[in-house]
């Protein structure tokens, strides 16, 4: 009794098949884009009272800028968000800071978000929102 090697057609057609799928799955794997890391944070109070004065802090980063900026925004009473303030310009793989010291001047409800910004320079014009936190809100009585 003598073995035989399989050379038939179907084996291959398997081989052909195995190679063509490996192939595929690399082509789409190096197509598929990487995604930046970052995170950003708010830290607020759940109350306030009027007339009193309450920090807002906020922290960020992003891998995926040269410089980045963390700003503070807030409204009230479900307006157009405006910014608060400002943190310093900080190179990338440090957190960017903001806070922001706010005099409570009537009731209501606030709120506030941490917005990223990504700079290509520490003097750059044109900023690109890299991240925004959900909103911290503050009730104020």
């Amino acid at each position: 009794m003598t073995r035989t090697k399989k050379t038939g057609v179907k084996a291959r057609g398997g081989r052909v098949a195995v190679i063509g799928a490996m192939g595929l799955a690399s082509v789409a794997l190096a197509a598929v884009p990487a995604f930046a890391k970052g995170s950003v944070a708010i830290t607020a109070p759940h109350t306030a009272h009027v007339g009193k004065t309450f920090t807002v802090t906020a922290r960020g980063d992003d891998d995926a800028a040269v410089y980045l900026r963390t700003c503070l925004e807030g409204r009230s009473g479900g307006q157009a968000w405006h910014q608060v303030t400002c943190g310093t310009v900080v190179a990338a793989g440090t957190d960017a800071q903001a806070a922001a010291h706010v005099k409570a001047t009537h009731g209501g409800v606030l709120q506030y978000r941490a917005v990223v910004y990504g700079l290509t320079s520490p003097n750059d014009r044109r900023p690109v929102r890299e991240r925004t936190s959900s909103p911290a809100t503050v009730n104020v009585r």
